[in-house]
């Protein structure tokens, strides 16, 4: 994220922020999605693996299945969850897009009256 301006805005630039930022959250919505649907496959592929080592750990006492199904799903479940980290971000990403596109509108309004007065000796 930018800093943000310590001089005072015009339209133009509030205009061209909103643009920017409207951009960034139309291709972050698709970020989502994609991080979204990884995340899916890999939940999937943990639980299928999960499902198999399962099956093989036939004969044993459940502590020692249990360890086995954990050490034969290991890859599986780090992948799952660096997925969710992945989706998460991009996710948190998105909706801080969507707070600061609501801030730079408020600005623009702010801006927008103070131009709507300038010049008449208003307010002060």
């Amino acid at each position: 994220m930018e800093t943000p301006p310590t001089e005072p805005l015009n339209p133009v630039q509030v205009e061209q922020r909103i643009m920017e930022l409207s951009k960034m959250i139309a291709a972050g919505v698709q970020q989502v999605t994609n991080k979204l649907r990884a995340y899916r496959q890999a939940d999937a592929a943990y639980d299928r693996a999960k499902a198999h080592a399962q099956l093989a750990a036939e004969g044993k006492t459940v502590a020692d299945r249990e360890a086995e199904v954990e050490l034969a799903t290991i890859d599986e479940r780090d992948a799952k969850d660096f997925a969710e980290v992945e989706y998460s971000h991009v996710n948190r990403r998105v909706k801080a897009f969507e707070k600061e596109l609501d801030a730079i509108r408020s600005i623009g309004a702010n801006v927008r009256q103070m131009y709507s007065v300038a010049g008449r000796g208003e307010g002060a």
